[in-house]
């Protein structure tokens, strides 16, 4: 075989292989029929195993459950359903293994909580080293200090914002969903997400 033939196979079977890979992932869009934004659930009886149920995205499927309880809580949960209540009960979104930027792993962020009771990872004694809470009648919001890497963050990561719209509108994290009982419910047993929420991680 002439070392033309044998260049022109080796482009065909190339092409081949790689229209078979896209093919097999077959990537269909980026935006979902409903944004993240959009889903509404009520706490417990209403939330899906899995919040994001599309597939054939851009970004892949989502990580981790909605559906989070005593059997879920440990260190290794992949829990995506948040809290945001007190000054001892609040939830921040962070990485499920160490090494990854929060740029690179966002739509990926699992939750982490100040104290048990939601089926998450525990937020590590001693992590968080100053935290100020205000409640309004329209919003609550937590400033603080904390030794991200506690909580797999990379030293010195400038992380970034966890919101339900993302530039895909399936959210970051993708399928992550949040909760308070500061707005209305009775307790943590019965409550609504709130419409609009944002974490922001930072260095």
């Amino acid at each position: 075989m002439s070392p033309v033939a044998l260049s022109k196979s080796l482009i065909a079977l190339a092409f081949a292989l790689s229209s078979a890979s896209l093919a097999t992932a077959q990537v269909t869009g980026t935006f979902p029929p409903v944004p993240l934004a959009s889903k509404h659930f009520d706490y417990p009886s209403g939330i899906p195993y899995k919040v994001d149920t599309d597939v054939g995205l851009v970004r892949g499927t989502q990580l981790g459950y909605n559906i989070c309880n005593s059997t879920t809580e440990n260190q290794d949960s992949l829990c995506q359903t948040s809290w945001f209540d007190t000054l001892d009960d609040f939830c921040l979104w962070a990485p499920s293994v160490p090494g990854k930027t929060v740029g690179d792993i966002e739509g990926e962020m699992i939750a982490w909580c100040t104290k048990p009771g939601h089926g998450t990872r525990l937020i590590p004694a001693g992590a968080l080293t100053g935290v100020q809470f205000l409640k309004t009648p329209d919003y609550i919001q937590a400033v603080g200090f904390i030794d991200q890497t506690l909580i797999n963050m990379v030293a010195g990561d400038y992380g970034g914002e966890m919101d339900p719209h993302g530039a895909d509108l399936r959210g970051n994290p993708m399928g992550g969903i949040m909760f308070s009982s500061s707005f209305g419910a009775a307790s943590s047993k019965s409550s609504s997400g709130p419409t609009s929420w944002a974490v922001t991680l930072s260095a």
